[in-house]
């Protein structure tokens, strides 16, 4: 069995009672978007097209995959490039906000390659 790691934590300023402009709510939009962590993940090497994308993800709808690229562009985490060519090329790559959620989506895959067969055989009812 791996020792657990202990992440550094930073320290903030006291905000408030996780009020409705809380800046804490915006990691929790982020990783409330099923599909926003699997395209960070999948942008980690570079620029992709929508079509690379859909097809390395698989099971996303192209209206889901839509969306969720409009959304982290409104997010700042990536820039679409458009090229002038025929037909039409788009490319889309994280920022470096987008690249600094890679920190905790690696950490993330840390735990779940710890705990998530427990959480899942408890989820499932067969861990006793």
């Amino acid at each position: 069995m791996t020792e657990p790691i202990i992440a550094e934590r930073a320290e903030f300023a006291p905000y408030g009672d996780f009020e409705s402009d809380c800046p804490a709510r915006i990691g929790v939009d982020v990783f409330g978007n099923s599909w926003l962590p699997v395209v960070v993940y999948l942008l980690r090497e570079g620029p992709m097209r929508p079509s690379d994308l859909r097809a390395a993800i698989g099971g996303i709808s192209q209206k889901m995959l839509t969306q969720t690229l409009r959304r982290m562009e409104q997010m700042t985490l990536l820039e679409r490039r458009r090229y002038a060519e025929a037909p039409p090329r788009v490319e889309y790559e994280l920022t470096e906000a987008g690249r600094d959620l890679l920190i905790p989506i690696y950490a993330l895959g840390d735990w779940v390659d710890r705990h998530g067969r427990a959480v899942a055989e408890g989820l499932a009812g067969t861990g006793d």
